[in-house]
């Protein structure tokens, strides 16, 4: 054909032709060019940086393509991505300069302007062997050398895809690649989900004769009172039920026919034919697994041996407490047909459950789902427990492990514990701010001698305290990070919390946005979100000890979870104490020695 020029493109336009009414069948052409060339240019994006080494800016990169499409549809040009092969091309020939890309912009516009075919006088065979020369090396690059790069279940996402493409079009293979990624991230996602038993103690102060108690008999390494089981990854539909086997194996607990029953029925989506159920029930869970003469004699199976731990519990314990901190998300099912069913199962063996550390979308599933519900860690409220069916929501670990520990040590015998608890020194109803002594704290952490807690009293009373007591309300802060040290503290009344990040105190409650619309969260304390809390420091904790005596700036911040009473030491007042009088400063250095000692012990060995 004769060449033309190029306003003649423009001729091609003609409005008065267009039978808009079809519009509204083009929507779904323009919706998958719109996914195709984003999904392209991300793919590209991805591609590029990947053979660089270097990060982009992907959202500035997008831009520049959405930005280069319009342009050209105004032109009436086509859509269109990276020219992927070319940038490749050019960056592995060592030209960082970008004339090459005015040079190929000018290019393309001389093409355009020139009127001769360019396709009649170009080498048809050079044309063609360049493009399959570009093909089979990104083919062999992204098929075959890409093996050693990625997982075996990402490389058969890859191949699916690939194939997917051959036989179903750029869409549907595109389709087809996604939704077998998504079922390789279900697969992935439960088998990542674990349950692990870890040696945690609380940080609350306990007298040596409590303390004794405490590890020889709730921390006992065969017959603990308290287990404790860190949870790590998602739990949903597709592995809360071998969260819930992993749990019961770690716990010791032998579940019987009936109550496997049940939680198959629970967890099928057919409630009354459980054999329908599409998930796939552990083991240890399904009631197959009990063999019909275990079923005629009402016989339980043998308790399997816990996968991540040697030790074998010869009781159940008297509480678990889960440690959500590391979950990123429970879903609907798996509150109801997981966490709920587990603390059914264990409130018959009168074991209670504690959660903790859970962030607010999960705290607002279970309590929604009537799982779970809070407990106050101050309350001892032993009668309150003893028929409860759900999980109790603590704030953070430590406060678990300090209510399940003050519970126990109020149930043990008076004659193997004939001494006060430090709670009993405290003047007033609950909520009373005015706290126990600096030198009844001490006197009950350390277990001092009579001459050594006289002559505490009398320091105090003689007018030359190293110390002050400052009431502070809930939700004010204490000190900050990144502010200067001063000295170190010790809670006599209410409790404080101890924030994992550098976020500031919010006292604006979260929102939880379910089929419903939004729903307000209550928080227990006004201080944080709850994901930002990393401890809840009761009546007699010392805290920021450590930045004190290594002379550095505060690395966290602390707010007072409720109206508080905080004993702060000064470095002024204990260096006028160490000159004044050494052994009261040795009784101090103890304090700090002690107090270290025991946040150790709430570590893994």
């Amino acid at each position: 054909s004769p060449p033309v020029p190029v306003s003649d493109m423009f001729h091609l336009v003609d409005f008065s032709k267009v039978r808009w009414e079809l519009g509204r069948e083009l929507i779904p052409t323009w919706a998958g060019m719109v996914f195709v060339v984003s999904f392209s240019s991300c793919l590209d994006v991805a591609a590029i940086s990947m053979d660089m080494g270097e990060a982009l800016d992907v959202n500035n990169e997008l831009m520049t393509v959405g930005i280069s499409n319009f342009v050209a549809g105004l032109a009436g040009g086509f859509t269109g991505s990276y020219i992927f092969s070319q940038t490749i091309f050019t960056y592995r020939t060592g030209c960082r300069s970008r004339w090459i890309g005015v040079l190929v912009a000018f290019t393309f516009i001389a093409v355009v302007v020139s009127t001769v075919n360019f396709l009649e006088v170009t080498p048809l065979f050079f044309l063609g062997s360049t493009l399959m020369f570009i093909g089979f090396d990104l083919i062999y690059e992204w098929v075959v050398e890409v093996r050693h790069k990625l997982l075996l279940s990402e490389y058969a996402v890859l191949l699916a895809t690939f194939v997917a493409i051959q036989f179903l079009g750029i869409n549907g293979g595109i389709g087809l690649g996604i939704v077998v990624a998504i079922f390789d991230f279900v697969v992935t996602t439960a088998s990542v989900s674990s349950v692990i038993r870890v040696s945690r103690r609380s940080l609350a102060l306990w007298r040596p004769q409590e303390r004794a108690f405490i590890e020889n008999n709730v921390y006992n390494a065969t017959s603990p009172k308290i287990v404790t089981l860190e949870c790590r990854g998602a739990v949903f539909f597709g592995s809360s039920m071998q969260i819930l086997s992993n749990i019961l194996d770690e716990t010791g607990i032998n579940v019987s026919t009936e109550e496997k029953a049940e939680i198959s029925r629970i967890n099928s989506p057919l409630p009354h034919h459980p054999r329908m159920n599409s998930l796939r029930l552990p083991g240890s869970l399904s009631p197959a697994s009990v063999s019909p003469g275990q079923r005629m004699k009402g016989k339980r199976q043998k308790p399997k041996t816990p996968m991540n731990n040697a030790i074998v519990l010869r009781a159940p314990p008297r509480f678990l407490v889960l440690d959500l901190a590391a979950v990123s998300n429970i879903d609907a099912s798996a509150a109801r047909g997981c966490f709920l069913q587990l603390a059914k199962v264990l409130s018959r063996r009168s074991i209670t459950v504690c959660a903790a550390g859970a962030n607010s979308k999960i705290d607002w599933i279970m309590q929604t789902h009537d799982t779970a519900k809070h407990f106050d860690v101050d309350s001892l409220a032993c009668g309150l427990i003893e028929s409860n069916d759900k999980i109790i929501l603590f704030e953070d670990l430590d406060e678990a492990l300090q209510f399940c520990e003050k519970i126990l040590v109020a149930e043990a015998p008076s004659q193997t514990l004939s001494f006060k608890r430090l709670e009993d020194y405290l003047v007033g109803t609950q909520g009373n701010t005015e706290g126990i002594s600096l030198s009844t704290a001490f006197t009950h952490f350390l277990g001092l001698e009579p001459n050594d807690a006289a002559a505490l009293i009398d320091y105090e009373r003689g007018g030359n305290s190293f110390h002050s007591e400052t009431l502070y309300k809930s939700g004010e802060t204490i000190f900050a990070t990144g502010t200067n040290t001063d000295g170190f503290f010790v809670v006599l009344s209410g409790s404080v919390v101890l924030l994992a990040d550098e976020r500031s105190p919010s006292g604006t409650p979260s929102a939880i946005l379910s089929g419903a619309g939004r729903q307000q969260v209550k928080q227990r304390r006004n201080v944080v979100e709850s994901g930002q809390i990393s401890r809840v420091l009761s009546v007699g904790t010392v805290f920021g000890f450590v930045d004190y005596i290594l002379k550095r700036p505060r690395t966290f911040s602390v707010v007072a979870g409720k109206d508080s009473l905080i004993a702060k030491f000064h470095s002024s007042g204990l260096e006028e104490l160490k000159a004044s009088n050494p052994d009261l400063d040795r009784i101090v250095d103890r304090v700090i020695l002690l107090s270290s000692v025991v946040e150790l012990a709430t570590k893994d060995p």
